[in-house]
């Protein structure tokens, strides 16, 4: 048997930790993660195909789906309907009679997905094609990739019988891509039967280069998003007259200006270590400017040089500010009292939006512009802590699956549904665990959304391996 198949069979001593007895003794039994890992993929392809675009979401079909698999290992599992055609999965596997909340570990994802362009993608974006060796679908990587290893590890603990020191909790959740709805009701209407003190979630990244990974970055922090709308007001008239006053031209103007405009950088505590752990598996070049941000007189620096290396580095250094949408006018002959532009900003965490907008208002400085923040659900919330045993399992796991590699901490420029539970207290960690090249996790949201086949093994046996060694019993 090879070293890295030797690593994915693990003989564990046996105890029935099904919901909602306690664990009973049981004979040893091996848990074959390249077995359980083609389940995986039948798991994976199957919920592919149900189309949880959201909107509609409609993600009930697809909580029943995820029930089904679960309930077939006799686990009694919950379906409930937050609202109509939409849906959360809720299973636990006991340690004791008595839950203990603040022990417990939560495994949650989301199940609807960002909707598709069907005309540019190769294959069928709800087919759950195979093709060259990638499985493609709307949801690959976000998150119904990560929910399937999340699910193969809940059903993997079960059959081992591991003895549980500590509660395990699997949640499958609706509309995160569109509000945070699912998890919201979730946390107020069943927070008893979710309740934990840790929780793993999406979020990071394992980035792999020439077939080798080189770092797990998990997510602990994450910026928070805010969408601003760019008024500008004017006077209409007959399009054969311009105008100064024209509210199109106005807002070009003030919208090549935000969009120019390079918010300074402010590095906080965990992308300070990001960029000191990512040093590591970094050219020598650009690993002097990752450390340098430690250094006050280098700090701005650095962060220029890190910025203009790679546009997602830029974002974690800063607020950032993308116009998205533009909307003007009637009809092409007639100019228009009123255009307006969106902009999706991403704040650091603890930044106040009012400032942000502040700032803008004065960089625009034009009477006829009027910047507003709209009303946002997601309120920041603090960091997880990196010391913790949760997050030194993950630390182990990442070096017995992919030797060699550095486990990173990173504050993501999206936004989870982690925020909803650090603000319960609840330590969270994001975690995509499919090794993806550069390339391949750029396709997430995108077109041709898919992950190599090969990567579910590995993925299933990094969720695996660190919820293993943090649930089992001393």
């Amino acid at each position: 048997m090879n070293s890295f198949k030797w690593r994915l069979t693990i003989l564990c001593t046996l105890a029935l930790a099904c919901f909602p007895h306690a664990a009973v003794a049981q004979q040893p039994v091996a848990i074959d993660l390249v077995t359980l890992s083609a389940e995986a993929r039948i798991w994976l392809t199957d919920l592919l195909r149900i189309n949880t675009s959201n909107p509609p979401g409609n993600e009930l079909v697809a909580a029943k789906y995820i029930a089904a698999v679960i309930e077939k290992e006799g686990i009694h599992t919950e379906v409930i309907e937050n609202a109509p055609g939409r849906g959360i999965v809720i299973a636990r596997l006991s340690a004791g009679a008595v839950p203990d909340p603040p022990r417990a570990l939560l495994l949650l994802a989301h199940t609807d997905v960002v909707g598709v362009d069907r005309s540019k993608w190769s294959q069928d974006p709800f087919g759950g094609v195979i093709k060259d060796g990638y499985l493609y679908g709307r949801g690959a990587i976000d998150d119904k990739g990560p929910l399937v290893a999340n699910l193969a590890t809940f059903i993997a603990i079960k059959r081992s019988g591991i003895k549980l020191g500590r509660d395990l909790i699997f949640l499958a959740e609706s509309d995160e891509e569109a509000g945070g709805t699912g998890m919201d009701f979730a946390i107020t209407h069943h927070w008893d039967k979710i309740a934990a003190g840790f929780a793993i979630n999406e979020g990071g990244r394992t980035i792999m280069k020439d077939g080798k990974v080189l770092y797990v970055a998990v997510q602990a922090s994450e910026k928070v998003s805010v969408n601003v709308a760019v008024v500008a007001t004017g006077r209409s008239g007959h399009a054969s007259i311009p105008i100064k006053e024209n509210a199109v031209v106005h807002l070009a103007a003030a919208i090549e200006k935000i969009g120019n405009w390079e918010t300074p950088a402010k590095p906080n505590s965990i992308t300070r270590r990001y960029f000191e752990e990512l040093s590591r598996v970094s050219d020598p070049e650009m690993a002097k400017w990752m450390r340098a941000l430690d250094t006050a007189e280098r700090q701005q620096q650095a962060a220029k040089r890190l910025s203009e290396a790679d546009p997602v580095w830029s974002s974690m250094l800063r607020n950032s500010i993308s116009p998205t949408m533009l909307e003007a006018g009637i009809r092409v002959n007639v100019i228009p009292s009123e255009a307006r532009a969106m902009l999706n900003v991403r704040l650091l965490p603890g930044e106040p939006i009012a400032d942000l907008v502040n700032d803008m208002t004065k960089l625009v400085n034009d009477p006829q512009i009027r910047i507003e923040a709209e009303p946002f659900n997601r309120q920041p919330s603090p960091p997880s802590s990196l010391d913790t045993d949760l997050y030194r399992a993950i630390e182990h796991a990442t070096q017995s699956v992919f030797p060699g590699a550095v486990t990173i901490p990173m504050m993501s420029t999206w936004a989870t549904d982690s925020t909803f539970l650090r603000l319960h207290n609840v330590e969270c960690y994001g975690v995509v665990s499919f090794p993806l090249t550069e390339e391949e996790m750029a396709r997430m949201h995108a077109d041709n959304e898919r992950i190599p086949v090969a990567s579910i093994e590995k993925a299933v046996a990094l969720i695996y391996s660190s919820v293993a060694e943090f649930v089992k019993a001393p």
